[in-house]
């Protein structure tokens, strides 16, 4: 009785060991980071989407942090790297990065630069400043300017009385016929509709 008590307490307060152990078979993905398993019979700790082939339910046990599960006796996997798990040093490291990408993008960095310049710029490679992006923002840095720039220019056509030329030029768009084209494509409407039905 008392070891299944000292067992409780390795798991995260919110969780329960039922439901970490079918994430872990289950590899889900929305429990990275919550959670660590340690596997009894190879006294290493893993996160719950580790690739390897999951462990017998009664060799594991779970941790709520890796320090936990270190200080148990385990050690990390070198697969699938707790050291890079959600919430972890390097995972809110690559966090800050897309944020300070996020910001030079808000401020119209990639209207006038290209992506490469803009990883050049967050001391990463292009390739990887797109795994990053598409992990934190599940978008891409050119996906998440050409957004911005719509959301820009429908904030000026609602908010202004600035021509259209203008407005896509304020907005970061390098021709009006790519100001006309961006907005067909996210609302299916030309940009002067929306003039009329604000005035009206």
């Amino acid at each position: 009785m008392a070891s299944v008590s000292a067992q409780r307490q390795t798991l995260p307060p919110h969780l329960d060991r039922e439901t970490c152990d079918r994430a872990r078979l289950a590899r889900a993905r929305a429990f990275d980071g919550l959670f660590f398993s340690g596997v009894r019979s190879t006294r290493i700790y893993c996160r719950p989407v580790c690739p390897v082939r999951p462990a017998r339910s009664e060799n594991v046990t779970f941790y709520a942090t890796a320090a936990a599960a270190e200080r148990a006796g385990f050690r990390p996997c070198l697969r699938c790297r707790p050291e890079t798990a959600p919430g972890s040093p390097a995972w809110m490291g690559t966090a800050t990065t897309v944020a300070r990408g996020m910001r030079l993008i808000n401020e119209g960095f990639l209207d006038r630069t290209s992506m490469a310049d803009l990883a050049e710029a967050l001391g990463v490679g292009p390739r990887h400043l797109l795994r990053l992006f598409m992990r934190h923002a599940g978008a891409s840095p050119s996906e998440i300017a050409a957004t911005r720039r719509v959301q820009e220019a429908k904030r000026l056509i609602d908010q202004t009385d600035m021509t259209f030329a203008e407005i896509a030029f304020a907005a970061g768009f390098g021709s009006v016929r790519r100001f006309n084209d961006a907005f067909a494509a996210t609302y299916k409407r030309a940009p002067s509709s929306f003039r009329r039905r604000h005035r009206a």
